[in-house]
């Protein structure tokens, strides 16, 4: 996987993959070696203990009665006495959680600060090689050698397309990694290169791909045709899964689950399910009623990550922020590890006057002209399915079954909400021209969602730069933005801005008259 000069650690790397490729393949099959993860456990402790974040709160008396601890019984009898790391204390202080001095890391990388400051998270190599296995081991039911793959992640600081590339090479599976560059959003290039090499994967966030598809429809290109998504980096629900199978005639997988500061603690399986890192993370629930493993029961709550394969930055009981759910279901591809449903963060909803409006409500409705979803069934609106088969696209592990935009109909292909005093404004991208009946009728379909406030449809040509947002956005990366807190006005682009300007400034005229 690695090619390095040193011998010597190129045969401890040699003996650290035979290891953990049993380790995980004993999870999946249901028996998890007990004692290894508690020496894991312990070892993580121990590194802990030498870092600066923890200097403050984790005792030698507590490390000490970790190694005089069986293995087996080290994490249930240690743990609880663990002290909890929000989110603020490692955004402030990130560099601190180091054990080894830079020069041992291989990369450099930050958290793309979607949900807080940028957090260090540099790779290290047992690191790089334990999150690789564990996410190549599970991609390996999808994807064969005969695949090739377009890797599309504009973040050159986060770790992610990095760690696909790898998992890529572990499968050995052909990929490429163009950049795109935000202001121009010129995807001339890489759609050449998905025809001309027959790229039939792709993997990156959603919108990502949104964009491109965009750029193919502006300027007469011919849309990508792939076999299968690999879909990260945002909340992606059911209504969204549909909407890109709709367009792209693809199987979407959500494909994994983590932060650039956890790794990887959960992966897509062949049937869609997101299957937690069990040989890798000792994981926690927390609500209002208390702390507890996870132990495959069926639960919800926040999820809390103590790391067991990251000694070089370990995190204790880490407070992600994500509500998620453990289904409690076994899943049919037979890997034995616990079942995670995304529920999304507090901040994944329009609050508006106390009630909320999930990123998979609207997109119901948005995408309801599609076939890809009813205005009037919006589900449960505190859930966000995180897999696709939990979308109702199809249980089976044939492909999709969804079809293709109807030639020369208009639909939404990608949008942004901006909120203003009492308006919001949704700004979309098309497939087609949008005539003024289209947003009317379209304007009419959502505007339910949003009870004593004035809706705005705009259709535009392209949108905003995604990553460009940051922390500012509620939906990760792209979805909403509250210009009520007047510092975002600075976070708008000039073409959109004066979008957004002149609609607000029509409707104070309107009402005014």
């Amino acid at each position: 996987m690695l090619l390095l000069r040193d011998t010597t650690t190129t045969r401890e790397l040699a003996d650290a993959v035979r290891d953990h490729t049993a380790l995980v393949r004993d999870s999946h099959a249901g028996h998890p070696d007990q004692a290894s993860l508690g020496r894991k456990f312990t070892a993580t402790l121990r590194a802990a203990a030498g870092s600066g974040l923890y200097a403050d709160t984790l005792g030698p008396a507590l490390v000490a009665k970790a190694a005089g601890t069986e293995p087996e019984r080290a994490i249930g009898d240690l743990l609880t006495q663990l002290p909890f790391l929000p989110k603020k204390a490692l955004s402030e202080g990130g560099h601190r959680a180091f054990t080894r001095g830079l020069s041992e890391f291989l990369h450099y990388y930050e958290s793309s600060g979607t949900t807080g400051n940028p957090v260090a998270a540099p790779k290290a190599l047992d690191d790089l090689v334990a999150n690789t296995i564990n996410i190549g081991e599970l991609w390996a039911r999808i994807l064969s050698p005969a695949d090739r793959a377009l890797i599309l992640i504009n973040a050159p600081f986060a770790p992610a397309a990095y760690q696909f590339e790898k998992v890529l090479e572990y499968l050995q599976v052909l990929s490429l990694r163009p950049w795109v560059d935000n202001i121009t959003g010129d995807y001339t290039r890489v759609l050449r290169l998905t025809r001309e090499l027959g790229v039939n994967v792709f993997v990156g966030p959603p919108s990502r791909l949104l964009e491109m598809i965009q750029f193919a429809y502006r300027n007469d290109e011919p849309v990508p045709a792939f076999e299968k998504l690999f879909l990260m980096a945002e909340q992606t629900g059911p209504a969204f899964v549909r909407h890109l199978e709709r367009l792209t005639g693809a199987r979407a997988y959500v494909a994994a689950y983590g932060s650039s500061e956890t790794g990887t603690t959960a992966v897509t399986c062949e049937h869609r399910n997101l299957h937690l890192q069990t040989q890798s993370y000792v994981l926690e629930l927390d609500d209002a009623s208390g702390t507890r493993r996870v132990d495959g029961r069926p639960d919800r709550g926040e999820l809390v990550v103590t790391t067991l394969d990251i000694l070089a930055r370990p995190l204790l009981r880490y407070r992600t922020g994500d509500l998620v759910e453990i289904t409690g279901t076994d899943c049919p591809c037979g890997v034995a590890t616990p079942l995670l449903r995304t529920l999304g963060r507090s901040q994944d909803l329009i609050t508006l006057e106390g009630n909320g409006i999930r990123q998979n409500d609207f997109e119901s409705a948005i995408w309801a002209d599609d076939g890809n979803g009813d205005a009037g069934d919006t589900g449960d609106a505190g859930e966000t399915a995180a897999t696709a088969e939990q979308a109702g696209v199809g249980t089976d592990a044939d492909g999709p079954r969804v079809t293709a935009p109807r030639p020369g109909t208009t639909h939404v292909l990608n949008y942004m909400l901006v909120i203003r005093d009492r308006t919001i404004l949704c700004l979309a991208t098309t497939t087609g021209e949008a005539d003024a009946g289209w947003t009317e009728a379209t304007t009419r379909r959502i505007a339910g969602l949003f009870p004593g406030y004035e809706l705005a449809l705009r259709p535009v040509e392209k949108l905003p730069p995604l990553a460009s947002l940051g922390q500012y956005l509620g939906w990760k990366l792209s979805r909403v933005l509250d210009l009520n807190d007047d510092r975002n006005w600075d976070r708008l682009p000039a073409p959109i801005r004066g979008v957004v300007e002149t609609t607000l400034a029509e409707y104070a005229s309107t009402t005014q008259s």
